[in-house]
């Protein structure tokens, strides 16, 4: 993968996480969860789309498409698991 892809790739999943935070709401530890969480999901999407070869919305050599798909699938499987209440039985 070229540089000028990683940069454009690195600021689309940068927006995607920062736009989820937006719509979800949240502190800074969440804020920095969801940039995480969508770096991680951007990237295993870019992967799966290259090992598998599938081209949906490819952008050069970056499998856009599957990566905006994985992306925001770790954004809302992320934000379900961390609504998750453990409660102290006394």
């Amino acid at each position: 993968m070229t540089l000028p892809a990683f940069l454009f790739g690195f600021c689309v999943a940068t927006l995607l996480g920062g736009v989820f935070h937006l719509l979800r709401g949240g502190g800074l530890g969440r804020i920095l969860l969801d940039i995480v969480l969508s770096w991680v999901g951007f990237a295993a999407g870019h992967l799966l789309a290259g090992t598998l070869g599938w081209a949906f919305l490819d952008v050069g050599p970056l499998h856009l498409g599957l990566a905006l798909v994985g992306s925001l699938v770790f954004l809302f499987v992320g934000h379900w698991l961390s609504q998750i209440q453990v409660e102290k039985n006394a």
